[in-house]
């Protein structure tokens, strides 16, 4: 499931991608047209900002913008950001695997088998997909 971070991570950008002029935007104005607490979301944009897609400006006319053109920002990056590991075990993890302390042989474990498809699924979605393309 996906969690609320990443769910209001993805409202986010879609909104600051959507603003034609590309200025700064208050924390406030993105939580109240989302409905996201203003708390929750500021920690948020703080790991998006680290990430290197948004920058943010202090002062009067400050707030957060994109750096980046929003079909410069697959939405590959941004769920691992947000979310962490796509794969759903990490058996299957592509950048954070890890071997399951139950499994004898990942070639003979059916849940491995399965979760392999599921990443690939998963992953073909958010690789042919930016933050352009998901725009409403």
């Amino acid at each position: 499931m996906l969690s609320k971070k990443t769910k209001y991570g993805l409202k986010a950008l879609t909104y600051l991608a959507s603003r034609p002029d590309k200025e700064p935007v208050q924390i406030a104005e993105i939580a109240e047209h989302e409905n996201i607490s203003q708390k929750f979301l500021e920690s948020i944009l703080l790991s998006l900002r680290k990430t290197g897609f948004l920058g943010s400006k202090k002062g009067k006319g400050g707030g957060y913008y994109l750096i980046k053109d929003a079909s410069e920002i697959p939405m590959t990056t941004v769920i691992r950001v947000l979310e962490g590991p796509i794969a759903m075990v990490p058996c299957v993890s592509l950048n954070f695997y890890e071997k399951c302390d139950d499994c004898p042989d990942e070639n003979e474990c059916s849940v491995h088998k399965l979760m392999l498809m599921v990443r690939d699924s998963a992953l073909e979605v958010y690789r042919n997909n930016t933050l352009a393309d998901i725009l409403t």
